[in-house]
């Protein structure tokens, strides 16, 4: 397998870095001016994660499609980092979402809707209770409060390379099989060691020694991992993980915020999982703010047992503005018209195709990449075969090459998502769309080993 020529990459990605410069005036303009009133030039720190020296400025984004200020229009493979799975301003949620501003948007009430996508979430998923939140992250923060409630316990349990949004006690990692801090922890306000154990995916003799003490109150986990690259369970481990919980009287916690794109019940409905509770975000409302939780009858017993109604505005968990109405106008239009089991018939395929367009092109040059795919997600990663765990995928990371394969692709009028190479289809994704990003794949593939 051939090697990658530094220098060339160094050259090559200098080349793209100017020619995204010189083709994007507006944007950068934009950036330089938004310095003096946002912090770095970006209303959100991440957003200077971007491989270029700016990020751009969209003017406006349909389907599978955005277009920027410049007037560059994108084939959008990063679909927001899966916000916008449902492609950009789907028809039938706009109508939805338009209908209900007219009527209000938030009543701290109940609505109608609320009661439909509660009755089609438990059909899809299996999990008769049901609550709502603004954000995946809040969905988990409030998961594992009230696993900590109903249990007694305080520790939590994650995984190492996890990424559940900005919980606290998932901010943990393992440094030579020693768990400590994450890099980059912003002002955490308790050393997460303290709250939380962690230990390697797919490592059953790890993950059973973890709860053997029975001090857990919750598993928290992605059934594939997804934030370090696609990461599988090997066979039969999420039924191990499953076993072990119950034994040790630990709840698990499946996040299924991007595993949703496994399909209409994500990975617990195509892989008959049976969580304690679940928890949903990002593309649940076509983009718009919202998360979900939900949880078994006997998990909701033990939180009926426990609960003060008196305090339960005062008690961490909720929100103001959770289960507003247009969030629910929004949630209940998606999953009655955009994330139907109709669309993953037609995106799954699609992302079948994009995947073998992908493989062709690494097996003719003889890289040492892969591609994983879960539903209509996908992923190539710099290593031969895919990680088994956090630590594996780590090891596998190139910063410099992932720059250029993100700028280059750009460049071309693919825009992938900037923390790794990941391309999500959308309802609105088109087979010539896919062949173009494998056309693209293998012109920038073949500037970097030499056609």
């Amino acid at each position: 397998m051939p090697s990658i020529d530094r220098t060339r990459l160094k050259a090559l990605l200098a080349q793209e870095s100017d020619r995204f410069v010189a083709e994007h005036p507006r944007s950068r303009e934009l950036f330089e001016r938004a310095k003096a009133s946002l912090h770095d030039g970006v209303p959100m720190n991440w957003m200077v994660c971007w491989a270029g020296d700016f990020p751009l400025f969209v003017r406006e984004a349909a389907g599978a499609h955005i277009t920027d200020v410049d007037g560059h229009r994108y084939l959008d493979l990063c679909l927001g980092d899966t916000g916008a799975m449902t492609g950009h301003a789907p028809p039938a949620a706009v109508e939805a979402i338009v209908a209900q501003a007219r009527r209000g948007i938030t009543f701290m009430l109940p609505i109608e809707d609320a009661v439909w996508v509660s009755e089609e979430l438990s059909r899809r998923f299996g999990l008769p209770y049901w609550q709502m939140a603004l954000s995946a992250t809040d969905a988990n923060r409030f998961a594992i409060r009230l696993a900590r409630q109903i249990t007694g316990r305080r520790l939590i349990l994650v995984f190492n390379g996890c990424y559940h949004g900005t919980v606290d006690e998932a901010y943990i990692t393992l440094r030579g099989g020693v768990p400590v801090s994450r890099r980059g922890n912003i002002g955490p306000p308790a050393d997460p060691t303290t709250t939380t154990r962690v230990v390697e995916f797919n490592g059953l003799p790890s993950l059973e020694a973890a709860l053997a003490p029975g001090d857990v109150a919750c598993v928290l986990a992605e059934p594939v991992m997804t934030n370090v690259g696609i990461v599988y369970p090997d066979p039969g481990y999420l039924q191990s993980l499953r076993e072990l919980t119950r034994r040790s009287g630990t709840l698990l916690i499946l996040d299924e915020t991007h595993t949703l794109c496994a399909g209409p019940g994500g990975c617990t409905r195509a892989y008959g999982l049976q969580p304690d509770m679940l928890t949903l975000g990002k593309a649940i409302a076509s983009g718009v703010p919202a998360g979900l939780y939900g949880f078994t009858a006997e998990v909701a017993g033990r939180i009926r047992a426990c609960t003060d109604p008196e305090y339960a505005g005062v008690g961490g968990i909720g929100g103001t503005l959770a289960g507003n109405a247009l969030s629910l106008a929004a949630m209940r239009a998606t999953l009655q018209h955009v994330l139907t089991q109709e669309a993953f018939e037609r995106t799954i395929p699609l992302a079948d195709r994009l995947v073998e367009g992908v493989k062709g092109v690494i097996a003719e040059k003889g890289l040492p990449w892969h591609v994983a795919q879960i539903g209509c997600r996908s992923e190539y990663r710099f290593r031969p075969a895919p990680p088994r765990n956090g630590a594996e995928a780590a090891a596998a990371a190139d910063p410099e090459l992932n720059r250029y394969m993100h700028l280059a692709t750009l460049n071309r009028g693919i825009l992938m998502t900037p923390f790794h190479n990941m391309a999500l289809i959308s309802p609105a994704t088109t087979a010539a769309d896919v062949d173009e990003h494998t056309r693209v794949f293998r012109e920038i593939v073949e500037a970097l080993v030499g056609a």
